[in-house]
């Protein structure tokens, strides 16, 4: 998978250190997980708080990166901002709010992406590009989260150039922010069947399960 990622660096004139591979664990086996982790993984992505905790374990020995990359509901917040790295599915104020408020101060801050709704898709989630700057605003001013950038599960397209009309319009959204004073530095975008033209966009994180694990079951 690496092989991949560095050839889609490649031609798009990136460096490929430059691009994280997470391995999404969704429904995978223990022993595929721990085999991905003595194969060095270095980064693993979680749907789901439950899973995360039953994964817990597993990560004991290896100096792993965790990414929560599912819908977070309010009730679950805790969990998530005292256990993982990141959080890429950000999408109102509230939840950022009892993440930061959440955050244990021995901890650094969470970094976090917000997540954007591209496209006409009611049933998934995120911020519409409209309201993205309001709430770029509040998460950057809370103390314990760092706002890192943005991330978005956009239409699925199996033409490449429509593919990477959806993963151009995040990253112009996130240069919008940077003209604005951010410093954003993190586009969380392709998957297992789309992270070339992600990557060609320029994504810093491609979040893969089949690729890295299998098919799932």
């Amino acid at each position: 998978m690496r092989d991949r990622i560095a050839l889609a660096a490649r031609a798009a004139c990136r460096d490929p250190a430059a691009i994280t591979l997470i391995g999404v664990a969704k429904s995978q086996s223990r022993e595929r997980i721990l085999a991905a982790l003595d194969a060095g993984l270095t980064d693993l992505g979680e749907n789901y708080v439950q899973e995360a905790d039953e994964h817990a374990a597993l990560l004991a020995g290896h100096a792993v990166r965790r990414h929560f990359i599912g819908a977070l509901q309010s009730n679950k917040s805790r969990p998530v901002a005292e256990s993982f790295d990141w959080v890429h599915t950000v999408d109102r104020l509230k939840i950022a709010e009892r993440l930061s408020a959440q955050r244990p101060e021995a901890l650094p801050p969470l970094a976090v992406c917000l997540q954007v709704r591209l496209g006409d898709e009611e049933t998934k989630s995120g911020v519409g590009p409209d309201a993205l700057p309001a709430l770029a605003a509040g998460v950057a001013a809370l103390p314990r989260l760092a706002l890192r950038g943005l991330m978005a599960l956009p239409p699925e397209e199996s033409d490449v150039t429509r593919q990477r009309h959806w993963f151009r319009e995040l990253r112009r959204l996130l240069e919008r922010l940077n003209g604005a004073g951010y410093r954003l530095d993190a586009l969380s975008m392709g998957m297992s069947g789309d992270f070339e033209a992600a990557i060609a966009e320029g994504a810093t994180h491609v979040r893969i399960g089949t690729a890295v694990f299998g098919e799932r079951g």
